[in-house]
């Protein structure tokens, strides 16, 4: 078949290649309309330092995001998968997350009388949502009900770069785009409009660091959060990776060495006949 379509060509029938250049243009038109007629802008690669082999996430920017959910997303937002233990040497020491989860009471039990108690918050438990229910969070969000964040990055197309470009791109719509009451326009959401309002603020939060916090600073450091939160394992994975393709170059290099060695005598011997005296 590739034979005779490269035959056709060389010949240059005047029909055929018409009708290829036909089809090709077609192609391209379809594709272009297709392109031009989605409802969403993608968005922009970012070049985020975690993402490297040898590269681990900057504490700092992640102690910044932790705080930016804190006093900004939690209000709306959970992350059910996210234990206090977890963020112990990452954002916070030990003593300072304990602090932490023993200002919030949470409801255990049943006790030896078979009734639910609460307690100071421990190190064991999760980061507490800001409903106790997904009714409740209905309830209070007109209907829609707030997704948890926990794997947020993992659940979006181009992930880290979605949430980025989506925090930050709140603009008044543009002319013949119609937004309905109590919605916004964010060209990188689905279809334009969106229920949750813009959450970032120039100095919305004030960085313990000092840190200047502006939208585009608030909007890495808690997506920077976010993207750990998605996969903690993620600096340990590729801490033993590295050791182990360590351990396997250096197990080859001596399994060869060690071949060479037990198999130079084989090699390297000369073996000669003589022919038997004759009788």
């Amino acid at each position: 078949m590739a034979y005779r379509f490269r035959h056709l060509l060389q010949k240059g029938k005047p029909s055929f290649v018409a009708a290829v250049a036909a089809t090709g243009s077609a192609t391209a038109v379809a594709a272009s309309v297709t392109f031009l007629s989605d409802d969403v802008v993608h968005a922009t690669e970012h070049p985020w330092d975690h993402t490297g082999l040898l590269k681990s996430y900057d504490c700092a920017s992640l102690r910044r995001g932790f705080q930016v959910y804190r006093q900004v997303c939690a209000t709306c937002h959970s992350i059910k998968g996210i234990h206090y233990r977890q963020l112990a040497g990452v954002t916070h020491t030990a003593a300072d997350l304990l602090a932490m989860a023993e200002d919030v009471d949470v409801v255990d039990g049943p006790n030896d009388e078979g009734e639910m108690f609460e307690r100071p918050g421990k190190l064991s438990d999760p980061i507490p949502s800001p409903y106790a229910n997904d009714q409740q969070g209905r309830a209070a969000n007109n209907g829609a009900l707030p997704p948890d964040l926990t794997l947020m990055v993992k659940a979006r197309h181009s992930g880290a770069d979605y949430l980025f470009s989506l925090l930050t791109g709140y603009c008044e719509p543009p002319a013949g785009k119609s937004i309905m009451t109590g919605l916004y326009y964010n060209p990188y959401f689905p279809g334009g409009a969106i229920a949750m309002p813009p959450p970032l603020n120039d100095g919305g939060v004030e960085y313990e660091d000092g840190t200047p916090a502006t939208i585009s600073q608030q909007a890495k450091d808690v997506v920077q959060f976010l993207n750990w939160c998605s996969e903690p394992e993620a600096d340990e994975r590729k801490k033993l990776g590295f050791q182990y393709i360590v351990a396997v170059a250096f197990l080859a290099v001596m399994s060869g060495y060690y071949k060479r060695l037990r198999f130079s005598p084989l090699k390297t011997r000369q073996i000669t006949y003589l022919k038997p005296p004759s009788k």
